[in-house]
């Protein structure tokens, strides 16, 4: 049972980037249940297809599927237009569309870290700037970015995610500034690894994850539904306040030593 009121979205439409699967999916689902009509963005049509019939089972809500990859700001643009013509506005974009691999930095191709610099900080920005361009510059509105931990301390085999993430960051914060005045408020979750998902399923195999929960000061690791949680209250009235805020979401693992996130065979945590 959700701590918050059913009706809390009521009348809003959301658009949720990387939205079939995970933290993404696990947002969308949240912000449908309690009352917002969602879009769906992700490169995987077939995702996108399961995903979107099932919220609109699970919910009644409306949610449109867009097929459309991130590093390309003409889809961008055109998913946003359609986004606003089927389902009327757009309030809320959140931008938790990202790329992650394990790798050493001297064994990281220019184009391994290009690719997830142009998912997770360059489709960042080509969302943010078309919802901003196409809807609320006129009518304000809330963007939320899903960034990291990554880049707070240092992360071996993490060096390209982290660079990215602090670009979310870094726009976070400037837009927060600039788009303020204009009733568009910016924040940011950062989350720490957050057990069901695949990603961390990838980068933290058995053992690994083992060692990691015990690092945790509450000795879990993070689960899809907190950091949804914590995104309806950031974009609901009670986070009227929040611009520019990035929030971690890491149980105060970040605050209690160093991990890593080795390529396979690697030291691991």
């Amino acid at each position: 049972m959700s701590i918050f009121r059913d009706s809390l979205f009521a009348g809003r439409v959301a658009l949720i980037t990387g939205g079939a699967t995970g933290i993404g999916r696990g947002i969308a689902e949240a912000l449908a249940r309690h009352g917002a009509d969602v879009a769906l963005l992700s490169r995987k049509a077939e995702n996108l297809a399961a995903a979107s019939a099932e919220i609109e089972s699970a919910t009644g809500r409306r949610c449109l599927a867009l097929p459309a990859d991130i590093r390309n700001p003409e889809a961008v643009d055109a998913a946003v237009i359609r986004t606003i013509a089927e389902l009327g506005r757009l309030d809320i974009l959140v931008n938790n569309a990202a790329g992650n691999f394990p790798c050493a930095s001297e064994d990281l191709s220019p184009n391994g870290f290009g690719a997830v610099v142009d998912i997770d900080a360059k489709g960042t920005w080509h969302a943010t700037r078309s919802a901003f361009r196409a809807w609320m510059k006129e009518h304000g509105g809330r963007i939320l970015n899903i960034s990291a931990t990554l880049h707070h301390g240092g992360t071996p085999g993490q060096v390209h995610v982290a660079a990215a993430k602090a670009a979310v960051d870094a726009m976070t914060r400037t837009l927060a500034v600039e788009w303020g005045p204009l009733g568009v408020q910016v924040n940011a979750i950062a989350p720490g690894p957050i057990g069901d998902t695949e990603g961390a399923r990838r980068l933290f195999p058995g053992p690994v994850a083992d060692r990691l929960r015990a690092q945790v000061p509450i000795r879990r690791l993070g689960a899809i539904e907190d950091i949804a949680s914590l995104a309806l209250f950031v974009l609901s009235q009670a986070g009227s306040n929040l611009n520019g805020a990035i929030l971690v979401s890491d149980g105060g693992l970040s605050l209690s030593g160093r991990f890593s996130v080795e390529p396979e065979g690697g030291p691991g945590v």
